[in-house]
């Protein structure tokens, strides 16, 4: 993982790690697994899936009972993410601030990497 030691690679709210430990006792699930794919108007998405096993290759971080698996391919552009479970009137949902995001689209489902963190770059 690309880290630093001593300091988680992601951070979860108190309201994120509430809700991922509700549903994690709820379906009897190991975890989340937090990644990122090609898509969307800006260039990549989040991914985010709830699973019965953790891959080996998998960054794990556990944060009061929440269990958070990195997928591999996202790790580096994941690095110092905070996750925050958000409710409104219109909408409840996971929110990413992400300190490596250089852009977003104006629907907030779709993100841009710095350049630097892409391969080859």
């Amino acid at each position: 993982m690309f880290g630093i030691p001593g300091k988680s690679a992601v951070t979860l709210t108190p309201k994120a790690t509430a809700q991922i430990t509700k549903l994690m006792a709820k379906e009897g699930h190991s975890g989340l697994r937090i990644g990122v794919k090609k898509g969307g108007c800006a260039g990549m998405e989040y991914t985010m899936e709830y699973v019965a096993e953790q891959d080996p290759n998998d960054e794990v971080v556990e944060q009061d009972g929440a269990r958070v698996m990195i997928a591999p391919m996202a790790q580096m552009f994941l690095f110092g993410t905070e996750i925050d479970y958000e409710v409104s009137l219109l909408e409840a949902g996971f929110k990413f601030k992400n300190p490596n995001v250089s852009e977003a689209c104006g629907c907030g489902e779709s993100i841009k990497f710095d350049e630097s963190l892409m391969p080859g770059a």
